[in-house]
């Protein structure tokens, strides 16, 4: 009976093929756009889960109503990108530069946005909840907050916690 368990136990290791085939339909590598130079793409309703656009140059970008959840756009250039009604939540967005950029209605739900620049940006009905930044970061987005996102139904000024 030892013997048969053993057996077993061999074929699984040696067999997994089934077993890994099925979760690589489900979760298949991350895509990868560091470093790379992409102004003016068009990404908009896009699904781009987990991708990879660190140190990437996004100026004037399309990413509205993409599905970037999980995405890492660290030290990248969003200047004038549309990321209205995109979801970046549990993602990292940190040193990133959003001057002029549309996140209105963007759900930023525990994203990592510290040391960003958000100069001249439009987020009205964007929802922070549980996102990282400092307070500088909260009292300049304070300033200008305003509306309710639509997909979540939280006041950006509350997302914020804003006095």
């Amino acid at each position: 009976m030892k013997l048969i368990g053993i057996v077993l136990a061999i074929a699984l290791f040696l067999f997994p093929a089934p077993a890994f085939a099925q979760a690589t339909k489900y979760y298949p590598p991350p895509l990868s756009y560091s470093n790379a130079e992409l102004p003016g793409r068009d990404f908009s309703g896009q699904t781009l889960r987990s991708a990879e656009f660190s140190n990437a140059n996004l100026q004037q970008t399309n990413f509205s109503n993409a599905d970037v959840r999980g995405t890492i756009f660290s030290t990248s250039s969003l200047k004038g990108a549309n990321l209205h009604g995109a979801d970046l939540s549990y993602g990292m967005a940190d040193w990133v530069d959003f001057t002029g950029a549309d996140l209105s209605d963007a759900i930023f739900n525990e994203t990592l946005l510290l040391v960003s620049t958000f100069h001249e940006v439009n987020i009205t009905g964007a929802d922070f909840t549980d996102a990282i930044l400092d307070g500088k970061q909260i009292e300049e987005l304070c300033a200008i907050a305003s509306g309710v996102n639509s997909k979540t139904g939280v006041a950006t000024r509350d997302s914020l916690l804003c006095p």
